[in-house]
């Protein structure tokens, strides 16, 4: 019965790539976009993962995620690190600033500020310089992608040819001179702004004088003590909100989620995708069915079963799922080894392949369940009918 089924499945040959690409489509389209979707919630919170230091974020109560920046005063710091449980408490400056390129040109940037004495939260993946180089007198670090895009240098006389800022090459930030003295490779923010580093105390002179600079507290968490701890340490003995790396994380990608419409919008779009490609593979596959009613006719007359019909359409329809599924996870395959490490936001979970699976059985099984409808109640001399 089985290879009967897959006989009748693949027989028609144009019906049975209509079932399969809709089906491989609608699994291309529903992983992908969701996959995009995790890219651009990342990037929400980028800024995080590229400090990549310290165990406790500290900051001001009414901060809803990292990019609502709201300063502190620089005595938090001593206030912070005198408590039992903390190891050491680093101040980190996070704030824009725009920067005069060599040609004149002005260009929007986010500035970093690290500790001047440790340079704890700077960039890992230095792909010339180092970190250290930034106790150098005015010395930055440009991100990489910043450096080879909207801060590259127009050619003399060329207006539309440039070259990437390199170490050695000078801008203006709010009037002070900023050497080049490294390059670092640091993942894409959310709103694909170069990323400057520099010590916390000339970050400071090259922003406009303001009472309250401090942006961050990290802290890193004693041996003996627990996070947990800490932070109702932190919370009693200085009043200021304290967050666990990775729930502050969570908190920014939150805030994203509820208060834009990234995430209504990809979902309508991933519905559409989903309904349409689903009603396609549906509509194929019950047409399909009704093609073939009357060897299912011939198959009843001989004297075989309801329920062995019934499992010839299941096989046939989860055949065709598993084929699309496939076919789809290959096209995933191939456009995320493209896409990981673009500029294209993209994050593959393993949930995602895995929701998209159950999405095609659940198409496969209605169509299959609207399908079996017809065949339960053949009656066997519909193959006498001309």
């Amino acid at each position: 019965m089985i290879s009967i089924a897959l006989k009748m499945l693949t027989g028609n040959r144009s019906k049975y790539l209509g079932i399969v690409l809709a089906l491989a489509f609608t699994a291309f389209l529903t992983t992908q976009l969701p996959s995009v979707l995790m890219g651009i919630l990342q990037r929400t919170y980028s800024f995080i993962t590229d400090v990549g230091t310290g165990d406790i974020w500290v900051m001001d109560p009414k901060v809803q995620y990292v990019d609502d920046v709201k300063p502190m005063r620089d005595t938090e710091l001593y206030r912070v690190r005198g408590l039992p449980g903390v190891e050491w408490a680093v101040p980190i400056f996070k704030g824009n600033i725009r920067a005069q390129l060599p040609d004149g040109t002005f260009q929007d940037c986010i500035l970093v500020g690290l500790d001047d004495a440790t340079l704890l939260g700077g960039p890992a993946n230095m792909t010339q310089g180092s970190v250290a180089d930034l106790r150098h007198a005015d010395g930055i670090i440009v991100d990489y992608d910043g450096s080879r895009t909207k801060l590259a240098k127009a050619l003399p006389g060329q207006s539309k040819q440039f070259t990437p800022l390199a170490i050695g090459d000078l801008l203006e930030l709010n009037d002070h001179r900023a050497a080049v003295v490294g390059i670092a490779k640091i993942g894409f923010n959310f709103n694909s702004l170069p990323v400057i580093y520099t010590t916390y105390t000339r970050a400071q002179s090259y922003v406009p004088a303001e009472r309250k600079l401090l942006s961050f507290i990290i802290v890193k968490v004693k041996p003996r003590y627990s996070s947990q701890q800490v932070i109702r340490q932190i919370e009693a003995g200085t009043e200021l909100a304290a967050y666990p790396t990775a729930d502050f994380q969570q908190n920014s990608m939150t805030w994203f989620i509820k208060k834009t419409g990234i995430m209504i919008n990809f979902s309508i779009i991933v519905v559409i995708a989903c309904l349409g490609g689903g009603a396609v593979a549906g509509q194929t596959f019950f047409t399909f069915t009704l093609d073939n009613l009357r060897y299912f006719g011939v198959m009843k007359a001989m004297g075989t079963s309801a329920w062995q019909l019934v499992g010839m359409v299941l096989i046939q329809a989860l055949t065709a799922g598993s084929i699309g599924y496939g076919l789809g996870m290959i096209g995933v395959a191939i456009s995320s080894y493209f896409m990981t490490g673009s500029k294209v936001a993209y994050h593959l979970a393993w949930q995602t392949p895995v929701a998209t699976c159950i999405e095609v059985l659940v198409i496969c099984s209605f169509a299959a369940l609207m399908s079996l409808r017809r065949v339960i109640r053949l009656e066997p001399a519909v193959v006498f009918k001309a």
